[in-house]
């Protein structure tokens, strides 16, 4: 299942902003509607106003009616193996859970799989959304 979530990464790709970084990514996920969401980078030349591409699939998500990260897939042009960086792990957090399956990719596909627990293992959770 993670090949159709690499092509799809790598086809966001394309799609990203990056003229000052010249750092393309790309993410997708699956989510619990069998869906799969993407998203790219987009920079903006004030640097902290920019955003990554796993926020952007997550939007991509939620504006598609999904509530839940299954999977997701990662790749980067110019890093093999580029996990999320520390922002993005607390936002993929926020919809799902320690154990979804995170796939770090290189240009041939999928190079390694991690836990978002072993990404981010003391993330901040919350009771309070049930």
């Amino acid at each position: 299942m993670s090949r159709d979530l690499f092509e799809a990464a790598r086809a966001a790709m394309a799609f990203a902003h990056a003229p000052y970084s010249r750092f393309p990514v790309g993410a997708a996920i699956r989510a619990e509607d069998g869906r799969i969401y993407t998203g790219a980078n987009i920079e903006n030349i004030s640097y902290p106003q920019g955003w990554c591409a796993e926020p952007t699939a997550i939007s991509q998500m939620i504006m598609g009616g999904a509530k839940k990260i299954v999977e997701m897939a990662v790749i980067a042009e110019k890093l093999p193996l580029c996990p999320p960086c520390g922002g993005c792990r607390q936002k993929i957090a926020e919809f799902a859970t320690a154990a979804t399956p995170i796939y770090l990719c290189d240009e041939t596909g999928v190079k390694q799989t991690v836990a978002l627990s072993d990404l981010l293992p003391h993330s901040f959770k919350t009771d309070l959304l049930g």
